[in-house]
């Protein structure tokens, strides 16, 4: 039997112990000892990049914020689509996680981070977001944490609220993309992505490749177009006076 390798650890924020293993090829990320990403159970992370395929083709400038590098497959499956002009920023809040994707995990999606379309963004998503002019990007992925029931830090619930909705929408571009990244199905968050004036959708997604079930949801939001009606308010009668 192949042994495990606890390559490298650190503290996040919140005083939680992160830590990197490797086993026969395979990477994992644990929070306190609980698998948090598994380089064998990547789909979920790749098919998050996969939904910004068609924000990716168009004309002008494009940029694309990541939130979370993770192990590096969102990253992995934007730049296989991505144009050369195509920016896509990588915010993650610890640095040892980037570190670890260069230099233990180099062979894995690492060198990804040395593309020139890529910016790392050190540093908490949210504040990023916070200081986007209006209409930065055309997609934002976000994978920071457990999705809308935050795990890794308690303050990435600011993210979904209704305050933290309004600041993504805000810096989106009409008609660009919301997708977030859930370990489980949260109707309520559904809910508040319309009544933030997105056009929302859930999107099942796998452990892996072969799984027979969905185990994940990745949420979408759509920006609508200037004069479109949001879907929040579709079908909906006008107030008498």
């Amino acid at each position: 039997m192949k042994p495990h390798h606890n390559l490298a650890e650190t503290r996040t924020p919140d005083g939680a112990r992160l830590s990197l293993h490797e086993h026969d090829g395979s990477f994992c990320i644990r929070l306190n000892g609980q698998d948090l990403m598994h380089s064998v159970t990547s789909t979920s992370e790749i098919l998050l990049g996969d939904l910004a395929e068609a924000h990716l083709s168009r004309n002008g400038p494009v940029r694309v914020l990541i939130g979370g590098l993770g192990l590096g497959y969102t990253l992995k499956a934007v730049l296989a689509k991505a144009k050369p002009q195509v920016v896509v920023e990588v915010a993650e809040l610890m640095p040892e996680v980037v570190e670890w994707n260069r230099t233990f995990m180099a062979g894995l999606n690492g060198k990804l981070l040395d593309d020139p379309r890529v910016v790392v963004r050190l540093g908490d998503v949210v504040d990023v977001i916070a200081r986007a002019r209006p209409g930065t990007y055309d997609a934002l992925l976000l994978d920071v944490d457990n999705g809308p029931i935050p795990m890794v830090r308690a303050g990435n619930v600011r993210l979904y609220g209704d305050r933290g909705l309004q600041a993504l929408k805000a810096a989106l571009k009409p008609g660009g993309r919301l997708a977030i990244w859930s370990a489980a199905p949260d109707r309520s968050f559904e809910g508040r992505l319309r009544a933030s004036g997105f056009a929302a959708s859930a999107v099942p997604a796998r452990l892996h490749a072969t799984a027979k079930r969905s185990a994940y949801m990745i949420y979408v939001g759509d920006k609508p177009v200037e004069g479109e009606v949001p879907s929040a308010q579709r079908g909906r009668k006008p107030a008498k006076n």
